[in-house]
This record gives structure tokens, C-alpha cells and sequence, in this order.
């Protein structure tokens, strides 16, 4: 029988429990969950938009543009809590379902429209007045600057916000400037001036990005080690769209393996990429600023190769070329009328450009791009209605208000909620003097989401901005 002393047992069994102990610890870490999943606030400045508060409004006898192709003669429309009740073809509208307190507005003469939606506009990045200091649309010191957003720039000051209010438009997209191949975010506001960009944010809009093609970037950046050319433009896109497609593989693979029990590190938040990663997911849409048929065409192979989604060719001037193609990739263009010429990716436009394009089916636009310009879109779509008109293409002016309310909406993600006088959708609603056609008619009330937001006539209760009390802008009285 072997002898063994108490203090070598002792030291045993104590290695034993030590072993045990070991062994649970293990098991327990184990049993363990990982750390908390790292998620990315998507919508981290969310809008805190309220509307102005309106009264439940009747326009009779009035002349209405519905915005997606019809009209009406001597009809009605009533609005109330923010929102289209409906259309009338009388002239009374007695078969809608006004309330005792209503407002009634007498139309006679007048015609009603949607609110004007421009979805190309630099206000409040480069608002009046224009000095250097106030110059904040252009991050011009890399090609691909995919990581900035415009409302981190917007002025909400800007006194182009009213001038802009006084021509109907009650819905805008601020894009950043065209320098970059990637420019950055958009930003979609409701035209209700205010003190900060949030409160003029439009609810839930989706976030666009701005990029560009031809001379801008190339002419920026030739001397600045490139690109210099249009195929250094290419590739710079396409090395952009192939480190987002990696980013995204990285996500999904931490994502993998998380929800497999493991812990995994979370790849390195990278704004500029997440951004890029936003558009190949469907989540951000593309604005493009471009001018050429053959770039336009070599933009769309692109976005076949990376398998993301261009929404709107900006200016356009060549579209009228590629009307067919853009019909079948369903890619809109957002025009001026009569812009041409500046510069040589520009020299090719035609006066018909806007009206070829819708009548050839494809999706067309009227923006502005100016701070003077969209004081008068309505102007700027008759410009171009009648051009067509010359050159045989019979459009009529309801499928003409197309281009200012219904595709732009489109273009914008945001035509469920605005873009139409149509039951349930935002009283996003103008009355117009007359024929909105006219040089010589002038928006008389503008509402926006049913609150009355401008008003010809009283002149008193203007929107000023903070900077220009005491001086007097361009086209104010004040």
C-alpha cells in the first residue's frame, strides 16, 4: 500500500479544484453572449419639421392642373388637416365634403396647380449673398467626396428660400456643387423658411448624392493629380463603386458572423464608403450632373456593371439624343430650357430638348440650378412648352406641368406623398393670377401641407431673413 503524506493530497485536490474551476470558467465564457451588435444610424440629423397650421380651404370656379396629365375647367378643390380632400368638376364643388368652417376662395380667372418641386438647387450652400465666405457647395479637395452631406452647409438664412416661395415652389432638393466626380449628399427640404436646416427637412425623404461627369472634374482636378481626362473619370468612379462593393462584403461578413454566436470586430465606420455602400443597397439615389449623349450612355453601362440605379441625368443638355434610352433604363433628365453654350460639353443643346424628351416617353424635368431662375419656373416651362410647340410636338399644358410636379416628385422619391392634387397627398397647392403660362401671372397663395405659406397680398407678413433686414435684395420691396 503506498504512503502518501496529507500535504501532497492537499496539494492535489486543490490542483483538481483549480482544474474544475478552469474548466466551468470556460464553459461559461461559453455560454457567454457577444457584445451588443454595432448597428449605423442611417438618419442620425432627423427632420423636426412642423407644418404650418392651416384651415380647411375650398377654391371654386378655378382652372386646375392636377400634375400628372389633366385639367379641369371651372372646377374645385378642398384641402383640410394638411391634406388633398379632392377634386371637383363643378364649379362649386358640391360633391365634396366641406366642413361648415371652411374657407372659401373664389378662383375665377385663376387656375390651381401643385406646388412647384425643383430638384436641382444650390439655396442656402451658395445663398445670397454671393462671397466666398458664403461659398460652401464644392469640397474641392478630392475627387470622390462622398462623405459630406449639403445640409451640413444649408444657410437656412438664405434669402432665396422666400424669393423661390414667391414663385410657387414649396418643395426643393439641395445638391452639392458639380466639381467632384462624387460630390456628396443631398438634401430634400420643404420651402417653409425657418431657423434651422432641420425644421425645413423634408420628412423622410430619401437622401440623394451628387455626382459628375465631364469637364468639371477633370478640369478641377487635371493639375491636381487627376483625373485629367473622361476615361480618368471613369475609372474613378469605378475604383469608387469597387471599394464600396469591398466595405459592404466586410459588413456582411461581420454581420454573419455575429448572429453565428461569434464576436467578431466590427469593420472601421467609413463615411465616404457608407455613403457609396447606400446607393449599391437602393438606399441613396444617384443625381448626375451630365451633358453629353455618349457620357450619359457610358454612365448607364457603369451602372450596369456595379448594379446601382441613376435616377436623373442633371442639365441634360443632350438628352434629346438618348431619348429612347432613357426611356428604357427609366432614368429621368432634369433640363433647363434654354441653357446652352457656356461651355463646350453644352454647345450641342436645342430649345426642344425638354418637350423631345417627353415626347418620346421618357421622364423630363424643368429645373432651375439658379438662384434667379427658380424665382420663375413656371416661366421656364412655358419656354420650353412652347418651343415644342413650334417644332411640331403637341404637348399639351397639363401634360407640361409634368415637368414640374409629378417627375421631379418622382425624381426625388417622394411622388407617394406630393407631386399631384390627388386625395390624400400633401395640400402641396399654388393659386396662380391666370394661366401659369403667362409672363405675366404671378403666384398668389402658396400653401404647403395645407398651411398658407405666401400670399401675394399681404406683404406684411413676408417671410425676412435675418440678414437682409435693412437691405434690400434683388426682385424685394422691403
Amino acid at each position: 500500500m503506498m504512503n502518501v503524506q496529507p500535504s501532497k493530497l492537499f496539494l492535489a485536490a486543490a490542483c483538481m479544484c483549480t482544474i474544475a474551476l478552469l474548466g466551468c470558467n470556460d464553459a461559461q465564457n461559453k455560454e457567454q453572449k457577444p457584445k451588443d451588435k454595432v448597428t449605423i444610424n442611417e438618419n442620425p440629423y432627423p427632420s423636426t419639421y412642423t407644418p404650418i397650421e392651416g384651415k380647411p380651404t375650398l377654391i371654386t370656379n378655378v382652372t386646375i392642373l392636377d400634375g400628372i396629365g389633366n385639367k379641369i375647367d371651372k372646377g374645385a378643390v378642398l384641402f383640410s388637416d394638411g391634406k388633398i380632400v379632392g377634386l371637383s368638376t363643378t364649379p362649386l364643388g358640391e360633391s365634396l365634403p366641406a366642413p361648415d368652417n371652411v374657407v372659401v376662395i373664389d378662383g375665377e380667372g385663376k387656375w390651381v396647380t401643385p406646388g412647384i418641386i425643383d430638384n436641382h438647387s444650390h439655396l442656402g450652400v451658395y445663398p445670397s449673398p454671393s462671397t466666398k465666405s458664403h461659398s460652401d457647395g464644392n469640397e474641392m479637395t478630392s475627387p470622390v467626396t462622398a462623405q459630406v452631406w449639403a445640409e451640413h452647409s444649408v444657410w437656412p438664412q438664405d434669402p432665396g428660400f422666400t424669393r423661390a416661395l414667391a414663385g410657387g415652389v414649396t418643395t426643393l432638393q439641395i445638391l452639392p456643387g458639380s466639381a467632384n466626380l462624387v460630390g456628396g449628399r443631398s438634401v430634400v427640404l420643404k420651402n417653409v423658411p425657418n431657423r434651422t436646416m432641420q425644421s425645413m427637412k423634408f420628412p423622410d425623404a430619401p437622401y440623394g448624392m451628387k455626382m459628375a461627369c465631364g469637364e468639371n472634374p477633370k478640369r478641377v482636378y487635371g493639375q491636381k493629380g487627376g483625373p485629367m481626362t473622361r476615361m480618368g473619370n471613369v475609372a474613378g468612379y469605378r475604383q469608387a463603386w469597387a471599394d464600396a462593393q469591398d466595405y459592404i462584403r466586410k459588413w456582411e461578413r461581420y454581420e454573419r458572423d455575429f448572429d453565428a454566436g461569434k464576436s467578431p470586430t466590427p469593420p472601421k465606420r467609413d463615411l465616404k464608403l457608407e455613403t457609396l455602400a447606400g446607393v449599391l443597397k437602393g438606399d441613396i439615389l444617384v443625381h448626375m450632373h451630365c451633358y453629353r449623349a455618349d457620357e450619359m450612355t457610358v454612365m448607364m453601362d457603369v451602372m450596369k456593371e456595379f448594379n446601382y440605379k441613376i435616377g436623373t441625368f442633371h442639365h441634360a443638355v443632350e438628352a434629346y439624343k438618348i431619348a429612347d434610352t432613357l426611356k428604357e433604363n427609366q432614368v429621368c433628365s432634369a433640363m433647363w430650357a434654354d441653357w446652352w453654350g457656356f461651355k463646350m460639353e453644352a454647345y450641342d443643346g436645342i430649345r426642344e430638348n425638354i418637350p423631345a424628351v417627353h415626347a418620346a416617353g421618357a421622364c423630363a424635368i424643368v429645373h432651375s440650378d439658379s438662384d434667379l431662375g427658380i424665382q420663375r419656373l413656371n416661366q421656364e416651362a412655358a419656354k420650353a412648352w412652347s418651343d415644342g410647340k413650334r417644332a411640331g410636338l403637341n404637348i399639351s399644358k397639363e401634360e407640361a406641368w409634368i415637368w414640374l410636379a409629378a417627375n421631379p416628385a418622382k425624381s426625388l422619391g417622394i411622388f407617394d406623398q406630393t407631386g399631384s392634387l390627388e386625395a390624400g397627398k400633401q395640400a402641396d397647392i399654388v393659386l396662380w393670377s391666370g394661366d401659369p403660362f403667362s409672363t405675366y401671372t404671378k403666384a398668389e397663395r402658396v400653401f404647403i401641407d395645407g398651411g398658407l405659406a405666401y400670399a401675394l397680398d399681404a406683404q406684411q407678413d413676408w417671410p425676412v431673413s435675418d440678414f437682409e433686414i435693412g437691405q434690400v435684395g434683388e426682385g424685394d420691396s422691403k
